[in-house]
């Protein structure tokens, strides 16, 4: 959620800067119109409730003061009972614009950090850098290696669920079942991170604390009859385990990973990648997440971002970095790197991991709070990335790692995980 005092000092300023955003991701002029009517009323409302209690105050004093000389305060009876029901009233009405005003915020997005470049689609955003030799000869889509393999069962997944599911069999399952036990073993032994396993069902208050609804409900996979909803990522659920508490400073950052089954109903991607495991309704994934200071958010990301890429790095998976321009950061993002890793078979670096920092905006709708010693709680800063999406990494172990006879060898990093095994052919 935006910063409300922000929101107040610097309207015009805070508009123009979320101007930089897509289209898609800004927020209505109306529910800026609308947010801004409704503080102004909510605040009057105040002012003029907080006038008649002063009222109240001065007439209840006047009503003791002639009943101590035994004079008549009939009248002043009288208005005291009109005042109250005139300040509850108008506590009421106070009440009600500020829910509506609080509600209306969540709506508007994240302003971007003062770094984020300009751009006006993904081909504006800015390379990084580059890491591992690409391989330029012809190489087969994952799916035709998996099909031909028998370790990728489209056939089975559409059959069993629709389109965008696929069943893996055999060394498929077990290496998707070492991707996920290496890396985070990684991320706790390596990198220091607390792990923790969650649901992936949650409520509506948590889906809202990250900044998933209301927004982008119509992506979301909902429980019929329960206002819950399966998680589109283990951000949701692991940055909500702090929600309305007040940390320690002392205590941060508390960095934690988790494994989690991923679901999304991609509802804006009809046409794309519509063949393999590229864009699917169900996907593993291990995310980070931390929960920082304001001072040390940013810095935070770029470590996050290097624990993502050891994975890619140990995985011998070439990759580039870039960083988001405005036009393509998501809705609860300040400043977001992707890791594109290349896949052969396209010719081109797919995105497989997206690091965020989220400055205090979710900290601020999760009411996720720390207090330096002595100081005022204020909201927690926060940050997370996919270490890695488990899926996109499969298919780009089939692609990098596939040689001339049809075979894929295994990364040397992943062969205690898989039994020894050091191809799959």
């Amino acid at each position: 959620m935006i910063d409300r005092q922000a929101f107040r000092r610097s309207f015009e300023t805070m508009q123009a800067d979320l101007a930089r955003r897509n289209a898609d991701v800004i927020a209505p002029e109306s529910a800026w119109g609308r947010a801004r009517a409704l503080d102004i009323k909510q605040r009057d409302l105040k002012v003029q409730a907080e006038a008649l209690q002063a009222e109240r105050n001065r007439v209840s004093k006047l009503i003791g003061q002639k009943k101590g000389k035994g004079d008549d305060a009939s009248t002043e009876l009288a208005a005291m009972g009109e005042v109250s029901r005139q300040v509850k009233a108008l506590e009421t009405q106070a009440k009600e614009a500020e829910a509506k005003f609080s509600a209306v915020l969540l709506e508007i997005p994240n302003p971007l950090h003062a770094s984020v470049p300009d751009g006006n689609s993904e081909d504006d955003n800015v390379e990084i850098r580059r890491w591992g030799e690409i391989r330029s000869d012809n190489v087969p889509a994952h799916w035709d290696i998996g099909t031909d393999l028998g370790i990728l069962d489209f056939e089975a997944g559409a059959t069993l669920a629709g389109s965008r599911f696929t069943v893996l069999r055999g060394a498929a399952a077990r290496l998707e079942r070492a991707l996920m036990q290496f890396m985070l073993n990684t991320h706790v032994d390596q990198h220091g991170y607390d792990e923790v396993w969650v649901p992936a069902i949650v409520n509506r208050k948590t889906m809202t604390g990250t900044g998933q609804l209301p927004k982008f409900e119509d992506d979301l996979y909902k429980l019929e009859g329960e206002d819950a909803f399966l998680i589109p990522t283990a951000e949701v659920p692991v940055t909500n385990l702090y929600q309305d508490q007040i940390l320690d400073a002392s205590t941060l950052p508390r960095r934690h990973c988790a494994y989690t089954p991923c679901f999304r109903r991609e509802a804006g991607s009809a046409g794309r990648d519509v063949r393999g495991m590229i864009r699917q309704h169900q996907f593993d994934k291990v995310e980070l997440v931390h929960l920082t200071t304001v001072e040390r958010a940013l810095s935070d990301l770029e470590e996050l971002t290097g624990h993502a890429e050891a994975i890619l790095q140990a995985l011998e998976l070439p990759y580039r970095l870039v960083e988001l321009c405005s036009a393509d950061i998501g809705f609860s993002a300040q400043k977001t790197y992707d890791l594109e890793v290349w896949l052969p078979s396209q010719k081109c670096y797919r995105e497989i991991s997206s690091c965020s920092a989220f400055g205090q905006f979710q900290g601020r709708r999760a009411g996720i709070r720390y207090r330096e010693e002595g100081g005022k709680p204020q909201a927690v800063a926060t940050l997370n990335g996919s270490a890695l999406a488990i899926g996109r990494t499969l298919v780009a172990i089939l692609e990098n790692h596939w040689n001339a006879d049809g075979s894929v060898t295994i990364p040397a990093v992943l062969q205690p995980y898989m039994g020894g095994m050091q191809s799959i052919s």
